[in-house]
């Protein structure tokens, strides 16, 4: 049994056949955890998640490049995003589910930034992330943190809090000193399909470093595909791709690290 606790199957690239995907991931033992990026999304995960008995949980909150219009692409994939407000009450009428297990996926983004206006919206995403982060405390659930160019100021902001928020880092992209100072404030750490990219270096050094009980796997999907598969939307189904190239990373057989994996999942997010 494997967990993908990042996917995105409430997502637009899953319009046609979403239900399909989820149950082929589901026959070959595949859970998975489908986070909102908006209003829109994190309603859809919701819905999608009470369709189904087990196997098929929620994350809600609004993605940090939701603050601002602006287009994006990944893995080849372009989209807008439209300016949103965050809503605290919404959210947290969502979260009576209780199919909903973590506030996210939100955070930092630099990458997409505009020129203008620049350090307004940096102020704008620290105090959105706050705030959802407080909502994630007042209903006991773990952080979903998305930080692109933004490290230290994130560890900077949470360091800062009353509380430290139980939280994981999640498509982790950086070098293993930096995931370190977040192992220290007691986070989980979770890779994606970079973790299969040849060039990926410093990824691949923090897959080989990092406890594997503080360690999760996800897809991140329909985006960043692992390297068997790279080029053609991304899945659930394919998390069994970041588990092998771990195993092999760190000398470990398949099943060590999707039970280990798995565990983790089941621990941290209480599924």
């Amino acid at each position: 049994m494997l967990v993908d606790t990042h996917t995105h199957v409430n997502f637009n690239a899953f319009k046609e056949d979403g239900d399909e995907v989820v149950r082929r991931s589901l026959d070959s033992e595949t859970w998975m955890i489908n986070v909102g990026s908006q209003s829109s999304t994190s309603a859809r995960a919701v819905k999608m998640a009470e369709k189904y008995e087990k196997g098929v949980y929620a994350a809600i909150g609004l993605h940090p490049s939701h603050l601002f219009e602006s287009y994006q692409d990944a893995e080849e994939l372009s989209f807008k995003t439209r300016a949103e407000e965050f809503d605290y009450n919404f959210y947290k009428d969502l979260a009576k589910s209780k199919k909903v297990v973590a506030i996210g996926e939100i955070g930092l983004d630099y990458y997409h930034l505009p020129k203008d206006g620049a350090e307004e919206l940096k102020k704008k995403q620290k105090e959105v992330l706050v705030k959802q982060i407080e909502l994630a405390q007042e209903l006991n659930l773990p952080v979903i943190f998305h930080c692109r160019d933004a490290y230290d100021d994130l560890l900077d902001l949470i360091k800062k809090m009353t509380k430290i928020p139980r939280g994981v880092l999640h498509c982790f992209a950086d070098t293993y000193e930096t995931a370190q100072k977040f192992l220290e404030l007691g986070f989980m750490i979770s890779f994606t399909g970079i973790a299969t990219y040849p060039k990926a270096d410093s990824v691949r050094e923090a897959v080989k470093k990092i406890p594997l009980e503080k360690m999760m796997i996800e897809t991140d999907a329909p985006y960043l595909s692992p390297q068997p598969i790279r080029g053609t939307r991304n899945e659930p189904i394919y998390v069994k791709h970041v588990a092998e190239e771990i195993a092999k990373l760190r000398g470990l057989s398949f099943d060590e690290v999707a039970k280990a994996t798995t565990e983790n999942a089941i621990r941290f997010f209480k599924l």
